[in-house]
């Protein structure tokens, strides 16, 4: 989803000409000063072709949208048709309508910003500081440690903050993810997983693999590992007091 510099998506929005090509000039002019590279993808007085590209493409990006866009849907219903697809994405609205902003708690499309676009100053000032806060995000989210398992034909990545553990399945050849929201099985072997998977994951058993960050207490009289959410681990006697160790 991210690549491997520092690029962002941009989206623009607007329906005055006029505004939108200011608009690509202030943006020009934060990648050159700021040295980062900026992608206009779509600059456009239509807000379907933006949709259109989301639908197409798998993209995550900065919008700047106007509000009255003088078309079937506003900028505000934009941007909660641009979460549908990005949720990750970064929404910001360039408008002389402050008046509307309260619309944005209303469809919940959670905007970074809402910038009149009557004083260029302001104007150029707030779009730059959004710019960095967005690459400042992308920059986290592209660093979260994450595993990619295979799911019958699909790919599904899982960061792992949100594993609680791993355990063989009764079915041959399978494991069991336990995330913070979901179960999922597929094929693989527990020692293949030790390896791929980062400190905080720990081998407690044959049948078991840890996220240490989620271990609320250790039985040791009944070798059990008491997780966060009230679900349970196998620990094997031999490694109770190295795993306590680790933890401490």
């Amino acid at each position: 989803m991210f690549n491997g510099g520092i690029v962002i998506n941009i989206f623009l929005c607007e329906d005055d000409k006029n505004q939108r090509q200011k608009f690509n000039r202030i943006i020009k002019k934060i990648a050159k000063e700021k040295n980062i590279i900026l992608d206009v993808k779509i600059s456009t007085d239509n807000p379907n072709d933006i949709i259109k590209h989301l639908q197409d493409n798998e993209t995550v990006g900065v919008y700047f949208l106007d509000v009255d866009l003088n078309k079937d849907i506003n900028g505000i219903e934009l941007a909660s048709k641009i979460r549908e697809y990005d949720s990750i994405g970064v929404v910001i609205f360039i408008t002389a309508h402050l008046e509307m902003s309260y619309l944005t708690f209303l469809y919940k499309v959670e905007a970074m910003d809402y910038i009149y676009k009557g004083d260029i100053n302001t104007l150029e000032k707030r779009m730059e500081e959004c710019i960095l806060k967005a690459k400042k995000k992308f920059d986290k989210e592209k660093n979260k440690e994450s595993i990619s398992i295979k799911v019958y034909d699909k790919i599904i990545n899982i960061d792992y903050d949100e594993i609680l553990f791993f355990e063989t399945s009764h079915n041959m050849h399978k494991i069991i993810l336990h995330g913070a929201k979901r179960q999922i099985e597929f094929y693989g072997k527990l020692k293949d997983m030790e390896k791929e998977l980062s400190e905080d994951f720990y081998r407690c058993h044959k049948s078991f693999i840890v996220n240490k960050n989620y271990i609320k207490e250790i039985d040791t009289k009944e070798k059990l590992i008491h997780l966060k959410n009230g679900e349970r681990c196998l620990i094997a006697s031999k490694l109770v007091s190295k795993l306590i160790k680790e933890i401490i």
